[in-house]
């Protein structure tokens, strides 16, 4: 059966990929290890032809796609651990990054996203997430597409100047509550965030591919920058989350998962997020599983999860926690009583004596039962340890199967262009929006030019224009 090498105590602990969709936790204190146990599962799943989806945040785990150094220290600890292959290698790595910098753009429409995660992302209070939840049925009801920030500005002013016809068909808008929507989409403009929103969007399916000798592509998130905005962080990934729970079929437990999903710093995804939110949250890690997703959260405490989900991960790696205050003290007793208990161990005292690089860990075992909590040291990953260059990371993009696709950003016609013609009444009853587009382009190549002939070209080249649409209707 396929299986994953993490460490080994008194005995070896093994991740069963047959479990690996029932979720799993890697938490610790900072500097105990946590990156380190990511990687080398990473590697694992990668190995096995399972592709993953991880958040780089340090940015040292873009050292993936580079085999790490020859070091005989680890070569002996791997051997003395039951890693009898050991040998250093590369993975293969796709870079991602929302601002576009340090790997491909990553974009989705406004609509993909949806009010309720733009409403997390803006901080609305429960008023002016309704008040949003309307303008998307608005834009829905009226064949408006939402692709941009554009899009959706445009269409908060439209319905700023049109709140007593919309509200007899939608109810009560608020031009208070539009307008705090407003300044929120400017300052998270102002953030860097619009390049997030638009086209061409991220396609799922590019997530899940493997080389031709079998490997899983490993997509790293480049996380360094984006994590400094950790609203946007976190909505992202839940976005992404939301999107394959959406889209991949039932397929139930299989051999091994279809991605393998690391949630770095996964508190921030739950801070501060509204009972709806949560709700949504829960739902998608419960459901995800029968897609044939596993998703493991990486956070400093257990605590930092909520007991609803916590309680669906089967696979727990915990690095060593400080008791230094109470808080600490109750950390380290409620992450002891989430082991299956070894008879041998005293669990709350281990976690406090645990060294780097020692972690305690019980994984799912045959029936899908919680193994007995191990005492372990973890196994060293193959590829490298820490950050690769500015350079290194170009190599890998420049030979990426997806540079062309979206290196170019598309800005098709869409709500903003719609209402824009819509409030200058430019577009004549006969044609449609397409037709405006057209005469908008063609009444200006004729104002820029100098000369009469040129407006007397430009007048007969709109009705040209307008005529062969009118007469194709």
């Amino acid at each position: 059966m396929p299986q994953i090498l993490i460490g080994k105590g008194e005995q070896p602990c093994f991740l069963d990929t047959r479990y690996a969709n029932r979720h799993g936790l890697i938490a610790g204190a900072t500097g105990t290890g946590k990156t380190v146990t990511l990687q080398i599962m990473a590697e694992g799943f990668s190995s096995l032809g399972v592709p993953v989806l991880l958040a780089d945040i340090k940015g040292d785990l873009a050292g993936l796609a580079i085999a790490g150094q020859d070091n005989q220290t680890l070569k002996e600890r791997a051997k003395a651990l039951g890693d009898e292959s050991y040998q250093h290698q590369a993975y293969p790595v796709v870079f991602w990054d929302l601002f576009g910098r340090d790997g491909h753009p990553v974009r989705a429409t406004i609509t993909d996203l949806g009010p309720l995660l733009l409403s997390r992302l803006l901080g609305l209070n429960a008023t002016q997430d309704s008040v949003l939840s309307l303008l998307f049925k608005v834009a829905k009801d009226q064949n408006l597409l939402l692709l941009n920030l554009k899009d959706l500005q445009s269409l908060l002013i439209y319905a700023a100047e049109h709140t007593q016809d919309l509200s007899k068909n939608y109810g009560a808008i608020s031009k208070q509550s539009i307008g705090i929507i407003q300044r929120g989409l400017l300052a998270l403009e102002s953030e860097g965030a619009g390049q997030l929103f638009g086209e061409p969007a991220l396609a799922i399916e590019d997530l899940f591919q493997t080389t031709l000798e079998g490997r899983g592509q490993i997509n790293i998130l480049a996380a360094d920058k984006l994590f400094q905005k950790p609203k946007l962080y976190a909505t992202f990934l839940l976005w992404l989350l939301t999107q394959l729970q959406e889209t991949l079929p039932e397929q139930g437990d299989q051999e091994r998962p279809k991605l393998a999903f690391f949630f770095d710093e996964a508190h921030l995804l739950f801070d501060d997020a509204p009972k709806a939110l949560l709700e949504k949250i829960e739902q998608v890690v419960r459901l995800i599983r029968s897609k044939g997703v596993g998703v493991y959260f990486i956070t400093q405490n257990p605590m930092d999860v909520p007991e609803s989900i916590l309680g669906q991960l089967g696979n727990r790696v915990q690095h060593a926690l400080r008791a230094f205050t109470p808080k600490d003290q109750k950390a380290v007793k409620v992450a002891a009583e989430t082991f299956r208990q070894n008879p041998r161990l005293d669990v709350a005292t281990t976690i406090t004596e645990l060294a780097v690089g020692e972690a305690l860990i019980s994984t799912l075992m045959e029936g899908g039962i919680p193994a007995p909590v191990e005492r372990a040291k973890v196994v060293p990953p193959r590829s490298r340890m820490g950050t690769i260059s500015p350079e290194e990371r170009q190599t890998i993009m420049a030979r990426s199967p997806y540079l062309a696709r979206y290196a170019t950003g598309i800005d098709r016609p869409s709500a903003h262009e719609m209402l824009s013609y819509k409030a200058a009444e430019s577009v004549p009853p006969e044609t449609d929006a397409f037709g405006g587009i057209l005469e908008k382009a063609a009444k200006s190549a004729m104002s820029a030019a100098s000369s009469e002939l040129g407006r007397k070209v430009g007048r007969e080249l709109i009705r040209g224009i307008l005529g062969r649409l009118t007469k194709g209707r």
